[in-house]
C-alpha cells in the first residue's frame, strides 16, 4: 500500500535512535548509508535488506521478484548520486554531472505504477513490482525535487557535525535541524549552558 508520509528512524551506531523525516522518500532513501565515513550507518548490506526497506511504508513497494545484486548495486549508485546532489544544492553549488547522470539513469526505467484497490478507496502497487521501479520511482522525484519549487529549501542539518539534509516544507521555511529530538535539543542544550556560564 502507498502511504501519504515520509521518514523512518535512524540508528546511530554509537547507539540510540531517532525519528528523521528528510521530507521526501529519495532524501529518506538517502540516509540508508553511504561511502567512506558513511559506511558505518550501512543498512543495504544484501538484496533482502533492500526489498525489506522498500516494504516498508513509504513507499510499501513489496517486490514480486526477488531483488537482485544488480539491482542492489543500482540502488546505492542512486543513493549516492541523489546525496551528493542533495548536498550541492543545500550548498547552493551546482549538481555534480555524475550524479545528474546516475538519477538520470535510474528514471529512465519504468516507474511503480499505481492502481485504485477493490474497495474503490484505497491504493497498491500494480503488479509485477520490482526494485528497479522502486528506484526509478525515487529518481524521477529526486528529479521534481531539484527542478520543483522545493529546490532552494533543500538544506543540511544546521549541527556542525550533522550531514544530514532535508526539504524544508514547512510553511514558514525555518527549520533548521534534522531532528528537533537530536540536533535541535542538543543545541539548546548547548546554549543553556554557555548562558549558565556567562552568568555565573
Amino acid at each position: 500500500m502507498r502511504a501519504r508520509t515520509t521518514g523512518r528512524l535512524l540508528h546511530d551506531p554509537k547507539g540510540g535512535s531517532f525519528w528523521f523525516d528528510a521530507g521526501a522518500l529519495c532524501l529518506d532513501f538517502a540516509h540508508t548509508g553511504g561511502e567512506g565515513p558513511y559506511a558505518v550507518f550501512e543498512s543495504l548490506h544484501e538484496p533482502a535488506d533492500l526489498a525489506a526497506w522498500l516494504a516498508q511504508p513509504p513507499p510499501g513497494a513489496v517486490v514480486t521478484a526477488p531483488v537482485t545484486e544488480s539491482e542492489l548495486a543500482a540502488a546505492k549508485a542512486l543513493r549516492q548520486a541523489i546525496w551528493v546532489a542533495a548536498h550541492a544544492r543545500a550548498a547552493d553549488r551546482p549538481v555534480p554531472a555524475a550524479a545528474i547522470a546516475a538519477i538520470n539513469r535510474a528514471a529512465a526505467e519504468a516507474p511503480l505504477v499505481p492502481g485504485l484497490g477493490a474497495d474503490g478507496t484505497s491504493t497498491a502497487w500494480q503488479p509485477p513490482v520490482r526494485a528497479a521501479q522502486a528506484l526509478s520511482t525515487m529518481a524521477r522525484e529526486m528529479i521534481e525535487l531539484l527542478s520543483g519549487p522545493f529546490a532552494g529549501r533543500i538544506r543540511e542539518c544546521a549541527s556542525d557535525d550533522c550531514p544530514l539534509v532535508f526539504v524544508d516544507t514547512s510553511r514558514p521555511g525555518a527549520r533548521r535541524w534534522c531532528s528537533m529530538e537530536r540536533c535541535g535539543n542538543r543545541h539548546k542544550l548547548r546554549a543553556l549552558r554557555a548562558r549558565r556560564a556567562t552568568d555565573e
